[in-house]
């Protein structure tokens, strides 16, 4: 009995440091802030590095697209830097892919609901399911920001600047497939990352 109850706790530590946050977890980079390693990048001229920052902006022709991690996660925290520098920014993360079973972490103006949904999952064909708090607060407009995204099986966190802003459980969420970052098509607009750091949970 002692040894089930000790058990027992230590299950319940353990559960109980995922669920408040991700501060003990060791980041790893994976943008070396030179080169494209570990990243599939798109054709066209939209994404550039410069001085350790990824800048996405868009082309004449603004068709927008995903860069992608070469690896695929299952249970993972991504967290990245981002800077809003001009134009009417829609950007975000895809959390395990593309599809309608993977929700992108928005960063800026949605296009459907033409207001700031920052931090809040985007589902295509059910929109936002919830929205993410207390962003007006937190958002830098000018400066860095820097947000954090957990998938825990079907289950999704989002940090704003250290603070908790959304929780989301998806039905029938894919469990294991890349990570990505979008340049929105169909508009002009200019985004900087840097510091994109994943640790595999």
């Amino acid at each position: 009995m002692r040894c089930i109850s000790l058990l027992s706790i230590l299950l319940f530590i353990g559960t109980s440091c995922v669920a408040q946050g991700y501060e003990q977890t060791k980041l790893n980079t994976i943008f070396n802030g030179k080169t494209w390693e570990n990243w599939k990048v798109p054709d066209g001229n939209e994404w550039s590095i410069k001085k350790g920052k990824i800048t996405a902006k868009n082309n004449a022709e603004k068709k927008g697209s995903i860069l992608w991690t070469q690896d695929t996660y299952k249970d993972f925290i991504v967290q990245l830097d981002f800077k809003l520098i001009e134009g009417n920014i829609d950007s975000g993360i895809f959390m395990r892919g593309d599809d309608k079973k993977s929700p992108q972490i928005q960063i800026g103006i949605s296009g459907s609901l033409k207001r700031d949904m920052t931090g809040s999952p985007y589902v295509p064909g059910l929109g936002y399911p919830v929205e993410a708090s207390n962003v007006k607060k937190l958002l830098r407009l000018k400066g860095w920001n820097t947000i954090t995204a957990r998938a825990i099986g079907n289950s999704y966190t989002v940090w704003l600047n250290g603070e908790e802003v959304m929780n989301y459980t998806m039905p029938n969420a894919n469990l294991e497939g890349p990570v990505g970052i979008q340049l929105h098509p169909n508009r002009e607009m200019e985004i900087q990352f840097r510091k994109i750091r994943l640790a595999v949970l």
